[in-house]
């Protein structure tokens, strides 16, 4: 029997957007053709039932923050901090990535490095058995200001780099962040930077339109996420 996997989609792309790549279930849908997935829009309140509704659960990027005082971002923590009890499958992106650090003893800040925005890349410092497939260095696209400042324990860095250190990391043999949007398109992460020119500052924005001449490992990372969430 297949697997499912629930995607805990924990924010919306606003109206003007859609058209570009889609909300976050289709944009995770495109990356993960091979999962069969079951959407709970946890920003609106909506949870699984209970730990054990999917085999394992995929978090999306938000525009909030992990550390915010919202009774759906404590609820989260709390449902996260039960899947890590019970070694349940889980694969965090961006907002998720963090998520996974709070909800099992790390911590979150704001980075002093600013915003992180456009292709980047990472060294690749660990490999796993479920990494059929290698790049290095590992291209990704990034939109974020929160960063990982302290690892829960138990948990290992896979990818590093000067903008991000904890870039990639895995807790044990059961969750997986990855600090960027492997689901993201180059056309909706321009657009995002074209649009927040003034949160960002102007220099920021240049270097990250600059840097969308490199591709990001797309097909590596879904085939990635996939394994690691099947094995």
């Amino acid at each position: 029997m297949a697997k499912k996997i629930g995607l805990l989609v924990c924010d919306h792309v606003l109206d003007q957007y859609v058209h570009i790549n889609g909300r976050y279930p289709q944009m995770f849908r495109k990356l993960l053709p091979e999962l069969e997935l079951a959407d709970y829009f946890v920003c609106d309140g909506e949870f699984p039932k209970d730990i054990d509704a999917c085999d394992g659960y995929l978090a999306t990027g938000s525009k909030f923050s992990v550390y915010e005082e919202i009774d759906w971002i404590i609820q989260l923590k709390n449902f996260v901090s039960q899947l890590d009890e019970a070694k349940k499958k889980f694969v965090g992106v961006c907002f998720g990535h963090q998520l996974l650090a709070e909800s099992t003893g790390g911590k979150v800040e704001k980075s002093d490095k600013g915003w992180c925005v456009g292709v980047h890349s990472f060294e690749m410092i660990k490999e796993k058995k479920w990494m059929k497939e290698k790049e290095n260095p590992l291209n990704i696209l990034m939109m974020c200001q929160d960063q990982v400042q302290k690892l829960p324990p138990d948990t290992e860095v896979l990818a590093t780099g000067p903008t991000v250190e904890y870039s990639i990391i895995q807790k044990e043999g059961h969750m997986l962040g990855i600090q960027g949007h492997p689901e993201f398109s180059k056309a909706y992460d321009r657009k995002l930077m074209e649009d927040r020119v003034e949160k960002m500052g102007a220099e920021t924005v240049r270097l990250g339109l600059e840097s969308l001449g490199k591709n990001p490992h797309r097909a590596l990372f879904s085939q990635w996420i996939t394994d690691f969430l099947l094995g």
